[in-house]
């Protein structure tokens, strides 16, 4: 598995940014491309143009807009969300608890006869 992109790039390992999106996502770069004009397009990025390359860079004006809207809806759904991750949590723990009851206790290695069985194998049956 690949090292994330910012630790990548924090050890100073020269990449573009589509390098390492290619790298980390295993997509093309005509892909990666399309993927950073629509951001462009539609105002979450600025690109320049620098020879044959472009550079780009995020715009979080956009983003801050996207994130008041949000904010709008914070107040309403963060109760219900918090007590819908609260109901997961006890029902993954009861679903634990349950489990728990009904493994049967680990065997001491003692090996005794099984009455369901009959011939050689009664007498190497395991402890249940």
């Amino acid at each position: 598995m690949n090292p994330p992109i910012q630790f990548r790039l924090s050890k100073g390992e020269p990449l573009t940014i589509a390098e390492s999106i290619q790298r980390e996502f295993g997509i093309t770069q005509a892909a990666v491309s399309q993927h950073l004009r629509v951001l462009r397009d539609n105002g979450f990025a600025r690109s320049r143009v620098d020879g044959a390359r472009r550079i780009y860079s995020v715009d979080t004006g956009p983003l801050q807009d996207v994130d008041a809207w949000l904010d709008r809806f914070r107040a309403f759904w963060e109760p219900k969300l918090s007590a819908l991750d609260t109901e997961i949590a006890r029902g993954k723990k009861k679903r634990r608890m349950a489990q728990a009851d009904s493994t049967p206790a680990p065997s001491d290695g003692n090996v005794v006869p099984d009455e369901s069985l009959s011939g050689p194998a009664r007498s190497f049956s395991s402890l249940k």
